[in-house]
């Protein structure tokens, strides 16, 4: 069907998705009620100070459908939207993760991206995190979410905030990848562009890089190091600069392995002077039902360490008691 790039390739293969999906740290849970976990809310958010305990207990430990259950039949008890009492009864990065897990995951990927693309200056670590990691299923979900939030669509929005190489590879991953299965050698093409030519010709790698499905580019890396000797994030590395740079390394890192790539946004979260709080919360509430566990045998094979070790030393309080019950446990 694909022709030359559906041989076997010697890079991190994904189990198919209904597997993927048991590897979350958060499932449904059992014998789920949802008016008892309706009145435990209600109790701890309308009594006197909030208890902050019961809120992480019942929203860490449902699934993402069963928290959206919860969330309409708590409108419906009290006339109320449960995140907007969230809002109103926590603050800082405890509300926001609350929040974050109260909301489906298409409508939470379309309010990062609105988040990282209005005001002053886009936030294009955040665009490019996003639009290199998720699957195509999720990224049409994200599109049709933005759709109805702000009636517009994203890829209008998009032109009028990223420009240059970067927005153009940045709007053909938001217009999800074509399967394209045509007789083209992409990784003479990308040696030709890049390596073996004085100036990089960066058209060519985002013609191969966005356009090509993850069979097709995982045989393309392959076969690239056969031809240039070194690998193609490293002649990435070496021809191109800023967000360009950033975003191609981050197609690469994810055709290669999705959880090893969002460990190493875990790892720069929390490394340095101050935690990126945003960028922390985004990846554990969003990948906890989908590939938590690997996320977490990644980072301890690559920083030596654990996740849970991690947020045990880099955030407190409640929102760290939050991010720990996500996580499940020390590894």
């Amino acid at each position: 069907k694909g022709g030359v790039y559906e041989r076997n390739v010697s890079v991190v293969q994904l189990p198919p998705a209904n597997k993927r999906a048991a590897r979350g740290t958060v499932k449904d849970k059992a014998n789920f009620k949802v008016e008892e976990d309706v009145s435990a809310l209600r109790k701890a958010i309308e009594g006197v100070g909030t208890t902050e305990k019961t809120l992480i207990e019942v929203l860490t430990q449902r699934s993402n459908a069963q928290r959206q259950l919860i969330a309409k039949a708590y409108e419906k008890a009290t006339g109320r939207k449960l995140a907007a009492d969230l809002e109103g009864d926590t603050h800082g990065d405890f509300e926001d993760v609350l929040v974050a897990l109260v909301t489906a995951p298409d409508i939470y990927d379309c309010q990062e991206v609105i988040k990282a693309i209005k005001g002053a200056g886009t936030t294009e670590s955040t665009l490019t995190e996003i639009f290199a990691s998720r699957s195509n299923r999720q990224i049409k979900a994200l599109s049709e979410a933005y759709l109805a939030k702000t009636g517009k669509l994203l890829i209008h929005d998009l032109q009028s905030e990223v420009s240059g190489d970067y927005g153009k590879a940045l709007l053909i991953l938001a217009e999800l990848r074509i399967f394209q299965t045509s007789p083209l050698f992409p990784p003479q093409a990308l040696y030709e562009a890049g390596e073996k030519k004085w100036g990089t010709d960066e058209g060519t790698f985002i013609d191969v890089l966005c356009h090509r499905s993850i069979p097709q580019l995982r045989q393309t890396l392959v076969e690239y190091k056969n031809i240039s000797k070194k690998t193609l994030q490293e002649s990435i590395e070496s021809e191109m600069s800023g967000s360009m740079e950033s975003l191609l390394v981050a197609v690469v890192k994810c055709v290669k392995n999705v959880p090893a790539y969002l460990a190493e946004r875990l790892f720069r979260s929390m490394k340095g002077a101050g935690t990126t709080e945003s960028t922390l919360t985004r990846i554990m509430v969003s990948r906890s039902e989908i590939d938590l566990l690997d996320i977490r045998a990644e980072y301890k094979k690559l920083f030596g360490s654990s996740i849970y070790s991690a947020l045990e030393s880099e955030v407190s309080g409640s929102y760290g008691d939050t991010l720990k019950r996500l996580c499940g446990q020390d590894d």
